[in-house]
């Protein structure tokens, strides 16, 4: 690994208490409340799921898309741990961190979304095991990884309270948990897309095709790259931090290169499969393909050079439109792309949508409380 010195974590430190957490705090309450009520009078009161849909948004955000948002773990992982690339060190624990809570709400919400939730232990006792199921793969993988992660972030737990014999003993295991860190995210990842498969024509042909599977690796990684970025450029604004460009201008670089390997992908197996006159058909499906394939080739504009690589400004929105292009990716397979059949419709109710805004205000809420407590961020180094 390189030998490049690097600023050691520490916490930020001031007020937990803020107008900014305060109003997160208000939309985990709201949320709370409206969880409430689906617990103790049952899904139909707060949801518009049906036996038409029976995947809300809850799941598609919050699973599907949620995972791929929170891949910024995975991809720091692979660059520092596979390839030898030790300058991304100081991105390792703030990545793992938002990972981490993507994950555990992600994992959080697809157990809400079950309708007898108390029987949730199935998933891991061998009895009920359905072994040819591609959820069964992915509820298993994204459990253990969830696990995994938890794993991965305890030193940082560790050094706060200063643990450091349990401490020594973990870093002596820990290169098995990266290794996988690394594996499960590969498997599900591409299995969320398996699952798609197996609706068969339910699914649109914009996005029915065997090699979707691929196509939600492949953006889950150029994902995770946008997101370091993204969480990078919010960090350093809201907490007024450096902005370490020299690193954020190498990820481009790297997101680049995946964001054009998934395009020609994307476009080449639309064309063998003759699904390109999709495209041209006056439709919702159409619309929403082409805003999906705009958003992915906003950023090869947008950073089409090194100069462009160097401004923050840039850097921040391609990384928000390549999130942007996986979100829609994963919203128009699943949602906008699925037909059940013409007496089936769906569309997201206020308190379905209420529990995602809270899901996601209690992710950040979370970032915001551990950065400054634990040693997550580079200690910045005053001259």
């Amino acid at each position: 690994m390189s030998n490049a010195h690097h600023a050691p974590a520490a916490p930020l430190g001031g007020p937990l208490v803020t107008p900014t957490t305060i109003t997160l705090a208000i939309f985990v309450a709201i949320a709370v409340a409206i969880l409430g009520v689906r617990f103790v009078y049952g899904m139909g009161a707060v949801s518009n799921l049906s036996d038409g849909q029976t995947w809300g948004i809850w799941v598609v955000y919050d699973v599907m898309i949620g995972s791929a948002l929170a891949c910024g773990g995975y991809v720091m992982a692979l660059l520092v741990y596979i390839f030898n690339r030790g300058e991304y060190h100081p991105m390792v624990r703030p990545a793992l961190l938002a990972s981490l809570f993507g994950y555990t709400l992600a994992g959080m919400s697809a157990a809400i979304d079950l309708g007898r939730y108390w029987n949730f232990w199935h998933v891991f006792w061998p009895g009920y095991a359905q072994v040819n199921s591609v959820m069964l793969e992915v509820a298993l993988c994204v459990s253990a990884y969830i696990l995994v992660m938890w794993i991965e972030f305890a030193p940082a737990i560790f050094e706060k309270f200063g643990f450091r014999v349990a401490q020594r003993k973990l870093n002596k295991v820990l290169f098995f948990f990266i290794a996988l860190g690394i594996v499960l995210p590969t498997m599900h990842q591409s299995s969320l897309g398996s699952m798609l498969i197996v609706m068969g024509n339910h699914v649109h042909p914009l996005w029915q095709t065997t090699l979707i599977p691929l196509l939600f690796l492949m953006t889950a990684v150029t994902t995770g790259f946008s997101v370091v970025i993204f969480e990078s450029c919010l960090a350093s604004s809201g907490f007024k931090l450096q902005l370490e460009m020299h690193l954020l201008t190498k990820l481009a670089r790297l997101m680049v290169w995946t964001v054009a390997a998934y395009l020609v992908v994307r476009v080449a197996d639309l064309a063998l499969r003759g699904a390109l006159g999709q495209l041209l058909r006056p439709e919702l499906t159409a619309v929403m393909c082409w805003l999906e394939l705009a958003a992915f080739v906003a950023p090869l504009i947008l950073l089409r050079n090194e100069e462009a690589r160097h401004q923050p400004a840039q850097l921040f929105l391609a990384a928000f439109s390549l999130m942007t292009g996986a979100f829609l990716l994963r919203i128009n397979a699943y949602l906008v792309g699925y037909n059940s059949g013409s007496d089936w419709s769906y569309f997201p109710s206020v308190p379905e949508i209420m529990v995602t805004i809270g899901i996601i205000a209690m992710e950040v809420l979370g970032y915001i409380v551990l950065v400054r407590y634990l040693p997550i961020l580079p200690k910045e180094e005053t001259v």
